[in-house]
């Protein structure tokens, strides 16, 4: 995982106005191919070198980033993350993002 490229990413989404759908996609759509094209070096960030800010940025794609990986690690990581930035958690629907992401996976018994 490029953590350069990531940051720079995340930089430019939150410069881009909310109301600009289509370079919000786009800001998406780069994190989430950064995210998954590394699942081992994405958990080793996820658990040791996401910021708070990075982490809030994250609930908008990390439903993507499960349905795109299908990763439990990835999901389980960043639900650590909520524990790990409780008063960051707050500020967002936490526990939604959490909910998405769950739903993303495929369950293997229901293939």
């Amino acid at each position: 995982m490029d953590v350069q490229k990531f940051k720079e990413i995340i930089r430019r989404r939150k410069e881009t106005n909310d109301e600009y759908d289509y370079g919000v996609e786009l800001c998406w759509k780069e994190e989430i191919e950064i995210l998954s094209e590394d699942v081992p070096s994405t958990v080793a960030y996820f658990k040791n070198d996401c910021t708070a800010d990075e982490f809030a940025w994250i609930c908008e794609i990390i439903d993507d980033l499960a349905a795109e990986t299908q990763s439990r690690e990835i999901v389980e990581c960043y639900k650590n993350l909520g524990k790990k930035y409780p008063d960051v958690a707050k500020t967002f629907n936490f526990s939604g993002c959490v909910k998405y992401a769950e739903a993303a996976l495929v369950d293997d018994a229901n293939v």
